[in-house]
């Protein structure tokens, strides 16, 4: 049972519920209010995978390893947009862990000739390029071209827009340009799919969730299209993200759980279930982008998420969605469903509320 809270996380908790997102519950009654980008420009503004009707503002807060705080329905599980990237670079550590990435450093085409990698332009991008979030990727992936996220400018990215979402910005060499993006990140989760010749989805379960104590009712979906034949074999290609639909389905003590898997610097239970180092690297900055990691975001200074210590991690989606590991305070926060413009708030309450405990 989890232990009561405190009465500042009370407050923290009840303030998280009373600013819930204000998109809608059924996507399914205003789909574009799900999955596609408000600024995608046509013919890119169209659901290609499935979206579900989503549950209140949940969330659960751990110190410790021990669950002190929880709020509306922590165990149902819904979409959870861009937590997915994360989700990803968890599973490239399994793969070093594996003997099957050994060097981040390699450029992906050397590795896996004939997957998209093999231009002139994209061959020297490595796996380092593609956590980063740095890699210049030219293409199509499933139909969906890198140019509809050139430009692309999120919340927690703290330099100005330099033009129009889906604009014609050049493209500079892998390593020297950094871009928040979906199709490029599906390119990363397709390259994965070759590593391990496995659904994502199964291996994301078998090395990291079962081990864990996860519920059962995790799900990684892809879009209608997305789909390769690979030994044989007819296995779906998941995207890192919710844009255009699919992507992970969890709960909210399942997200914690992974966080709690981060905080411990990737054991659990005495067992490495990742790399210790590989966990330290996506914790590091990016040179040209300090407020990002390996497919997480970072709060150098403490600046971009106020009220967090400078070493905190956030996996962050859109909707809401947030998994901040403290480890200053020994803490894993989880939220689903709330309200952005007060996520600034509901950190600094919740970091005040934990110090005194």
């Amino acid at each position: 049972m989890p232990t009561p809270a405190s009465q500042p996380l009370a407050l923290a908790t009840a303030f998280a519920e009373a600013h819930e997102t204000p998109w809608t519950r059924d996507p399914l009654r205003e789909p574009q209010r799900f999955g596609v980008h408000h600024d995608d420009p046509p013919p890119w503004n169209r659901l290609r995978g499935p979206v579900q009707e989503r549950g209140p503002c949940s969330g659960v807060v751990w110190q410790h390893g021990v669950e002190i705080a929880s709020w509306g329905q922590p165990d149902r599980s819904d979409q959870t947009f861009s937590v997915a990237k994360t989700c990803l670079a968890l599973l490239a550590g399994v793969a070093q862990a594996r003997g099957l990435l050994p060097d981040v450093d390699r450029p992906v085409a050397a590795q896996l000739p004939g997957i998209g990698f093999d231009t002139s332009h994209n061959a020297p991008i490595t796996w380092r390029h593609l956590l980063e979030q740095t890699s210049e990727w030219e293409g199509s992936c499933f139909g969906l071209p890198d140019q509809v996220d050139r430009w692309r400018k999120v919340a927690h990215d703290p330099r100005p827009a330099g033009g129009p979402k889906g604009g014609s910005r050049p493209l500079q060499a892998p390593g020297m340009y950094w871009e928040y993006n979906d199709v490029r990140i599906n390119q990363l989760s397709l390259a994965l799919l070759h590593l391990f010749r496995e659904p994502l989805q199964q291996v994301m379960h078998d090395a990291l969730l079962q081990p864990l104590g996860a519920r059962d009712t995790f799900r990684w979906e892809g879009y209608d299209d997305a789909w390769i034949m690979l030994d044989g074999r007819r296995l779906p290609s998941v995207p890192g993200g919710t844009h255009w639909g699919g992507g992970v389905t969890v709960s909210a003590r399942d997200l914690a759980r992974l966080g709690q898997l981060l905080l411990d610097g990737g054991t659990h239970q005495g067992r490495a279930l990742l790399p210790a180092d590989w966990v330290r690297r996506m914790g590091q900055p990016t040179v040209i982008a300090p407020f990002y990691g390996w497919l997480v975001w970072l709060n150098p200074a403490g600046r971009l998420f106020e009220g967090a210590s400078a070493g905190a991690m956030f996996m962050q989606g859109a909707g809401g969605h947030m998994v901040w590991v403290e480890p200053e305070l020994h803490a894993v926060v989880v939220t689903r469903w709330l309200d952005p413009a007060h996520q600034a708030s509901f950190i600094t309450m919740t970091a005040r509320a934990l110090h005194g405990t």
